[in-house]
C-alpha cells in the first residue's frame, strides 16, 4: 500500500507538473502578437520611403518656376506662414559687404567696459618698492615670483577689470616708477 501511495504522488506530481509548462506555453503563445515584426534596414542603406512621399516629391521636382511660386503662395496662405524668409538669402550678405549705412553712421559707438593694465617698464631705481607693490596688487604671489614678473616687462598686471580700477591701478604702479599702459 505504501508502495501505491508513493508511486501515486510521484505520478501526480509528474501530471501536475507536466500541466503547468503546457499552461505557460499557451500564455506564451497568446502572448505573441499576431503580426509579423519588420526588420529595420541596414544603416548604411537609404531607409524606404512611402509611395505618397515619392509621388509628391516627383511631381514638385517636375513644376517650372512659376508653378514653384503659385505653390509657395497657396502654402503660405494655407499654412499661415510668414511672407519673410526664417534666415536671409544673399542680399543681406551683400547689404553688409557694401558698405556702411545710415543706421550704422547714427549708432553710437560701443563703450569699452573691460580694460587691460600692462606694465611696459620700470625706473631701475624703484625697483624694489615696484616689486613690493606687484606683490601685494597681485594675490598668491611670494617676492619671488614679484620679481621674476617684473622683471619680464612687459606684462599684463590685470585683465578685464573696469576703467575706474584701471585708473587706480595705473596711478598706484607710476608712483612707485612703473610705466604703465591701459588697453
Amino acid at each position: 500500500m505504501q508502495a501505491v501511495r508513493i508511486s501515486a504522488k510521484s505520478t501526480f506530481g509528474k501530471f501536475r507538473n507536466l500541466s503547468r509548462c503546457t499552461s505557460c506555453l499557451q500564455n506564451v503563445e497568446a502572448a505573441k502578437p499576431t503580426e509579423s515584426l519588420t526588420v529595420p534596414p541596414p544603416s548604411n542603406v537609404d531607409k524606404p520611403v512611402s509611395p505618397k512621399i515619392e509621388k509628391l516629391a516627383f511631381e514638385i521636382s517636375s513644376l517650372t518656376l512659376i508653378e514653384v511660386s503659385e505653390l509657395s503662395g497657396f502654402l503660405k496662405k494655407k499654412l499661415n506662414l510668414p511672407d519673410t524668409p526664417a534666415f536671409p538669402v544673399g542680399g543681406f550678405i551683400a547689404a553688409q559687404a557694401g558698405g556702411k549705412s545710415e543706421e550704422d553712421e547714427e549708432a553710437p559707438k560701443a563703450k569699452k567696459t573691460s580694460f587691460t593694465v600692462k606694465l611696459t617698464k620700470y625706473d631701475e631705481k624703484q625697483k624694489i618698492p615696484l616689486i613690493k607693490e606687484i606683490k601685494g596688487l597681485l594675490e598668491g604671489m611670494n617676492l619671488v615670483q614679484a620679481k621674476k614678473f617684473v622683471e619680464g616687462v612687459p606684462a599684463v598686471v590685470k585683465a578685464d577689470i573696469s576703467q575706474d580700477e584701471a585708473d587706480k591701478l595705473k596711478e598706484v604702479l607710476t608712483k612707485v616708477g612703473g610705466v604703465v599702459e591701459i588697453e
